[in-house]
């Protein structure tokens, strides 16, 4: 069973693909700030880090960035155009995934990206 860290700041948000994500079989740590979800990646492996791209105290990218000097896998989930403009330098960076998210969207989006890191 793959370990993903969720890090979304909206509680309503987070505790939706927190679900999703354990009803898809994987096992899910939870954090709403850059700060607390850098605290958990340094705590404990994990397969494949999603991240907010905006957050009240940086962006996702920025934990993406931690989990990839790591060797882990990113996924970037946004409502926010600006994360796009800020991947432009390296679109292939990162995969991102626009809100509003269904759930097919973020299974699909997660297995695939485990996949390509495997």
């Amino acid at each position: 069973m793959a370990r993903i860290l969720l890090i979304e700041d909206d509680a309503d948000v987070r505790l939706v693909v927190e679900h999703i994500l354990v009803d898809g079989g994987y096992e899910v740590d939870t954090a709403e700030h850059v700060a607390a979800g850098a605290a958990l990646l340094d705590s404990g492996p994990y397969d494949l880090v999603v991240a907010d791209g905006r957050l009240p105290d940086g962006t996702g990218i920025e934990l993406a960035d931690k989990a990839s000097a790591l060797g882990i896998p990113a996924l970037i989930i946004t409502g926010y155009a600006f994360i796009l403009r800020e991947l432009a330098r390296d679109p292939d960076r990162y995969r991102i995934l626009l809100k509003p998210l269904r759930p097919a969207e973020i299974l699909n989006a997660v297995q695939a990206t485990l996949d390509t890191a495997a």
